[in-house]
């Protein structure tokens, strides 16, 4: 079978959540990075993400004549593909549990960070302040779930990985972590210590800075060790 292509872009949360699952199960891919720019963002599309996934959103994945899309997805693909090593708990139980996680991160944690893209500027806004609560209930969830463990689910998996990036833009758009929830600190510390974390993120905390963007401090070391 050919080589995987796998579309993403510079500053796609979901295109670096599927790049980081290859690199961890180490797979081979070649990445495709679409054309983005701050002002126009993903316009014009690129022709193959805007025939493969009707939302016309990166990441977009082929795998000879297999044409998919949306992270999720790709990370089930992903587990079909290559079982070792493994990125969801091999237990049923914990496996439902690291889903869920997964899940969340992008359906529950998320919407509200979204919200807080256009409200950068009006931290005392209701919106954003009810977005900043929204997400400071997440992190003391997880705080909880996280307790004494290294990891969201046990091991490293997917639901690391789908919280930590969603958590990296929440970060970039005025819903910090702080002491409040120490045990969720030190698991993102675990995390961006991951080579394969390192290598995706990297670029884009360089890319952040190539823009003039504020880059949250916990990726200071990235940025500058390009």
């Amino acid at each position: 079978m050919p080589r995987m292509r796998l579309y993403s872009g510079p500053l796609s949360m979901f295109g670096a959540k599927a790049q980081i699952a290859a690199l961890e199960k180490g797979l081979d891919f070649d990445l495709v990075m679409v054309p983005f720019e701050m002002k126009t963002l993903y316009e014009p599309k690129h022709p193959d993400v805007a025939r493969i996934n009707p939302k016309r959103q990166v990441p977009v994945l082929v795998h000879g004549d297999l044409e998919i899309f949306d992270s999720t997805q790709i990370f089930e693909y992903f587990e079909d593909l290559k079982a070792d090593p493994p990125l969801w708990p091999r237990d049923i139980a914990g496996r439902a549990r690291a889903r869920l996680i997964e899940h969340k991160s992008d359906e529950v944690y998320f919407p509200p960070i979204i919200r807080l893209m256009g409200l950068q500027e009006k931290p005392d806004d209701p919106a954003a302040v009810a977005a900043r609560e929204a997400s400071a209930r997440f992190y003391r969830e997880m705080e909880g779930v996280i307790a004494n463990k290294a990891y969201l689910a046990g091991d490293f998996s997917y639901a690391d990985i789908a919280f930590y990036m969603a958590q990296l833009f929440g970060e970039r758009m005025g819903a910090p972590l702080t002491q409040a929830t120490p045990n969720l600190l030190g698991w993102r510390d675990r995390v961006t210590k991951r080579p394969a974390v390192r290598e995706v993120v990297g670029p884009m905390a360089a890319y952040l800075v190539s823009q003039g963007r504020p880059l949250p401090q916990f990726l200071a070391s990235l940025a500058t060790a390009r």
